[in-house]
């Protein structure tokens, strides 16, 4: 017969208590995801049919009355044939990078310059409708240009309060989702004190983009539908809040129907506007600093638990397309670059 130990009494009774906490635990974190994201929805994937706006957003005639914001549609359509142009070298923030470049497309030929003007010029009529003065980086569809430095210094110049870049990705094809990318702290250092902002509104543009259009975050690239990159000259050189927002996948099939949908680049305008317009109008509130990479970054109370289980600034080993929002020539300390490989 095997000897069985026996077990104290007070033993059992700081079990028995040490389950109802963890139970208890794991019903509060219910509830609070189902405040925050609504029953039957994960933070991956947003049904779609849900409301575009939410709850609290503002979206008046006079909402943004005031407020100055810019949008910056990728590449251009005359990019593919002024190659001497757009490879020029111009500073980025404490190194050179090419001017600018041609930009991703589907498998069936449709152009990222011609989506990002497209969803732009649907988010400048949301913003404007709400009392904004818009500024755009281009006009048209058929230019060249204009280089990345210059990009960032039209929203300087506009003393802009919110900037955003709206690009597609050009990924690997069996990758899907968008994804929103803020600054880290550049080169020459010149972006430090729009680190928080930016981060908060990259925040705000992430939640009200996949509200809005039911794309995934992305699951080859960033965590969480965020990344932080301090190798981009439009942000390193920028000195307003901005972001970069990568609407979608155009190498993958699915996320190249979607791109190519009138409507379905309606709610992705609407998306994009939703972000800006909740970043701008929301109260000031309390915020948690989190510690990584190069620089403190700050997020609103609240979040500050997930991000730092899984931090925002990780990035996995994905290959950077040529036709990226710009090519990758510098070693930075959030991401490490290799040739053509992203680490």
């Amino acid at each position: 017969m095997r000897f069985r130990p026996r077990v104290p009494a007070v033993a059992v009774v700081a079990i028995a208590v040490a389950v109802v906490a963890v139970v208890g635990l794991a019903a509060v974190g219910l509830a609070v995801h189902a405040m925050r994201f609504g029953p039957g929805v994960s933070s991956g994937r947003v049904p779609a049919g849900s409301a575009a706006v939410g709850p609290s957003l503002s979206t008046g005639p006079n909402s943004l009355h005031g407020r100055a914001v810019l949008l910056d549609p990728g590449h251009n359509g005359g990019n593919e044939q002024a190659s001497t142009v757009i490879a020029r070298k111009v500073d980025a923030g404490g190194v050179e990078k090419e001017c600018d470049t041609v930009g991703a497309e589907t498998n069936a030929g449709y152009p990222e310059h011609a989506f990002t003007f497209d969803v732009v010029s649907r988010a400048a009529v949301l913003l404007r409708g709400r009392g904004a003065r818009v500024v755009l980086t281009r006009t048209d569809d058929s230019g060249v240009g204009p280089c990345i430095n210059e990009r960032a210094r039209m929203g300087n110049d506009a003393h802009a309060d919110a900037a955003v870049s709206v690009h597609a990705d050009g990924g690997p094809s069996e990758g899907t989702g968008f994804h929103v990318i803020a600054p880290s702290l550049g080169p020459d250092g010149g972006d430090a004190a729009i680190l928080a902002p930016s981060a908060r509104l990259a925040d705000a543009v992430r939640n009200a983009f996949q509200r809005s259009t039911a794309e995934p975050r992305a699951d080859y690239i960033a965590t969480d539908g965020l990344a932080f990159r301090a190798d981009l000259g439009g942000l390193n050189l920028s000195r307003v809040p901005k972001v970069f927002i990568e609407c979608a996948n155009m190498r993958n099939a699915q996320d190249a129907v979607r791109v190519s949908d009138a409507t379905w680049r309606q709610r992705a305008a609407q998306g994009i506007a939703d972000g800006i317009t909740s970043f701008l109008t929301a109260p000031p509130s309390a915020a948690a600093t989190v510690r990584g990479g190069n620089a403190a970054r700050e997020y609103p109370a609240g979040r500050w638990g997930r991000i730092w289980k899984r931090p925002a600034w990780h990035v996995r080993k994905t290959r950077v397309d040529d036709t990226g929002i710009e090519p990758v020539t510098s070693t930075v300390s959030t991401v490490r670059v290799s040739s053509r490989w992203l680490f």
